[in-house]
């Protein structure tokens, strides 16, 4: 988008002014505005006038607060609107509200820049955290370059004109009549007939078809000369308009022309905040074209800087903690898949992905053995088939695929006794009668304490088969709604078996599905070492919540909010304030204990409802707590226009000195 500004005219020579322009560097210049109380949200009075206020002092006595200014024999008197004035600081705090941050900047073209044989193009750069953005320029065109552009488009328009692009023009039609009416009168005749003829007739009578006859009487250099421009279109649009004029995107706003023949453009940008965002840098730069050449690059400027002021600021980070009840007894599990010969038990490593899978288990029995929270007490082994066969003999076969992963794990855990701490030393104890192998800790442990291997069988997977068959993309909705029947009507799980093993996608479950059923099952089962109650309640740090507060001073409101809404604390109004949900905020402010903070937050919030009586005197309160809210309150638009309009932080020898403001 740009800003077009038409200069009538300019004063002196277009050479003299450039070596002017160039001796001296010349450049625009952005500035601040003035403060001024429409720069800030514009506060709706809902209860009377706000002329006139009336709020508690720190003595208790009554002040009477009113629109004010010094005059020139400084005494205060009432006035309705302030006049502005230019600042020309090269800096400025911002405030970001809902997400958003206003940046307002004037752009100034000295009157000796301009001239009407000229184009101005003038680009603010945006320096954002690691980001550069360039935003809308801001164009100024002299009224001759706009008619040199203007001739431009009518020289385009023109060679556009000649172009022919009718292709019955390019036809000798009248030798065509004549070929006809000499040679097949009947069918010239046709010429004010309505007859239809189609072209398979006329094939039929010259031999050969419509198409033909056409191209034999088209004027073919003619067509291809004008073919040829059609092809220059872009190449002749680049020789007559050298700068296009901007018919889209055009950005208007107020533009003031200086006594002094000075432009001034009030450039306004809404930019999205984000995270650890603190500043932006603005930074003017530009070029100045005559009819389509390049006349000077403008030099950059210096820096414009907004500080980003935000509510993230107010965020209470004080440890946040949470009772917790703590079980002496706890429980986790895993699964490897793993392989197995058909109708065999015995583990083999080199099957399919079984290194792999076995080495996660043992991962898991390393951290448990050498935790120094838990004590591990058993381990059950559960292993699981798929349907095919008899379910008898699945049974039997889970049961000894079990017992030989309890086998085999036995087998690391007496191999890495050697590997943990001295005082955890470890053995294997096997119990002849009930087949048990028990992991024994010689050292640091309680006398007969153990860790056991339980076997158990756990059958056909049909549950997992369902899951499977209900997530899977290759089967049919049609298909899956049978398997669904199928499992409801046949209990009779051999039977259901046989049943599939006709069904068009069986061989899909068999090759695809049933290999994932072949699960074998990790339960662990632990107390924390050291503990005898059954459950203990301790405090703990709320992580989730901390996790929140950073979400606030990264000033990712929404997420965070997400996460304090239950908790409904000032961290909570903090959230809701930064995201405008203002009635969210006062219900939880109104009930908090009136500290520093709570009064502040609390004057914003009046202020946004218009309420100035109560937003001056919760200020004034939170002043009076700590003395800091004074300067703090010229950061927020809220507060800031309160002081604007009621002139409350006056010099201590004021009468309004004692509220330390």
């Amino acid at each position: 988008m740009a800003l077009l500004l038409i200069i009538p005219g300019g004063c002196g020579t277009a050479a003299v002014k450039m070596k002017n322009i160039k001796r001296e560097k010349l450049q625009a210049n952005i500035q601040l505005p003035a403060d001024r109380q429409a720069d800030f949200k514009e506060i709706t009075p809902t209860k009377g006038s706000n002329d006139t206020i009336r709020v508690t002092g720190s003595n208790g006595e009554e002040m009477i607060l009113m629109k004010a200014i010094k005059d020139d024999d400084g005494e205060m008197v009432a006035n309705e609107v302030l006049d502005a004035a230019v600042v020309t600081a090269r800096f400025r705090n911002v405030a970001e509200r809902h997400g958003k941050i206003d940046l307002e900047f004037d752009v100034i073209v000295p009157e000796s820049m301009q001239d009407r044989e000229w184009q101005l193009t003038f680009f603010p750069d945006m320096f954002i955290l690691e980001d550069s953005i360039r935003l809308d320029p801001v164009i100024i065109t002299g009224a001759l370059y706009r008619k040199s552009q203007m001739r431009g488009y009518q020289q385009y328009e023109r060679f556009l004109s000649s172009i022919i692009t009718d292709p019955e023009l390019f036809l000798r039609k009248h030798d065509i009549e004549v070929f006809l009416q000499r040679n097949y009168p009947s069918l010239y005749a046709l010429k004010s007939d309505s007859t239809f003829v189609s072209d398979e007739m006329v094939a039929g009578v010259f031999g050969v078809s419509e198409r033909e006859v056409l191209d034999h009487y088209t004027r073919k250099l003619m067509k291809k000369i004008h073919g040829h421009r059609e092809n220059l279109k872009g190449k002749m649009y680049a020789r007559y308009v050298k700068s296009p004029i901007a018919t889209t995107g055009i950005r208007l706003d107020t533009v003031i022309r200086d006594v002094n023949g000075d432009f001034r453009y009030r450039y306004v940008q809404e930019v999205m905040t984000r995270a650890k965002l603190k500043k932006i840098d603005i930074v003017l730069s530009g070029k100045i074209d005559a009819y389509g050449e390049l006349l000077y690059h403008v030099p950059a400027g210096d820096p414009l800087t907004f500080y980003v002021s935000s509510l993230s600021a107010f965020v209470d980070g004080t440890e946040h903690y949470k009772t917790m009840v703590v079980e002496r007894k706890a429980a986790a599990n895993s699964a490897c898949y793993i392989e197995f010969e058909g109708g065999k038990a015995d583990i083999r490593e080199d099957m399919g992905h079984n290194l792999e899978e076995m080495g996660r288990i043992k991962g898991n029995l390393r951290q448990l053995l050498t935790s120094e929270v838990f004590d591990l007490d058993s381990i059950t082994v559960t292993s699981f088939a798929s349907p095919e066969g008899a379910l008898s003999l699945n049974e039997r076969l889970c049961l000894s695929r079990s017992r030989s992963a309890s086998d085999y794990f036995s087998r690391f855990v007496r191999g890495l006794r050697d590997s943990i701490k001295a005082e955890r030393g470890l053995f294997i104890s096997f119990d002849e009668k009930t087949g048990t192998e028990t992991l024994v800790r010689t050292q640091g442990t309680e006398s007969g304490d153990g860790i056991s291997f339980l076997s158990s069988s756990g059958g056909e997977n049909w549950r997992m088969l369902d899951r499977l068959v209900e997530i899977d993309e290759q089967l049919q909705p049609e298909e899956k709604e049978e398997f669904r029947r199928l499992c409801e009507d046949v209990p009779d799980v051999d039977e259901r078996e046989s049943i599939l093993k006709k069904t068009s996608y069986y061989r899909h479950l068999r090759q695809d599905l049933y290999p994932q059923l072949r699960v074998v099952k990790f339960d662990f089962f632990l107390h924390r070492r050291g503990m005898i109650k059954d459950t203990v309640h301790t405090t703990v740090l709320d992580t989730i919540y901390m996790d929140a507060v950073q979400m606030l001073r990264d000033r990712d409101y929404e997420e965070a909010l997400k996460i304090l809404r239950p908790y409904n604390d000032y961290n909570t109004a903090i959230a809701y304030v930064a995201l405008d949900r203002n009635t969210s905020a006062m219900n939880i402010l109104k009930d908090l204990p009136r500290t520093g903070q709570v009064n502040y937050m609390l004057a914003i919030l009046y202020s946004r409802e218009g309420d100035d009586q109560k937003a001056v005197q919760c200020y004034f309160d939170a002043c009076r707590q700590d003395p800091g809210y004074v300067h703090r309150g010229n950061l927020d638009p809220e507060i800031s226009a309160l002081i604007k309009k009621y002139d409350l932080n006056r010099e201590p020898e004021d009468e309004y000195g004692d509220l330390g403001m």
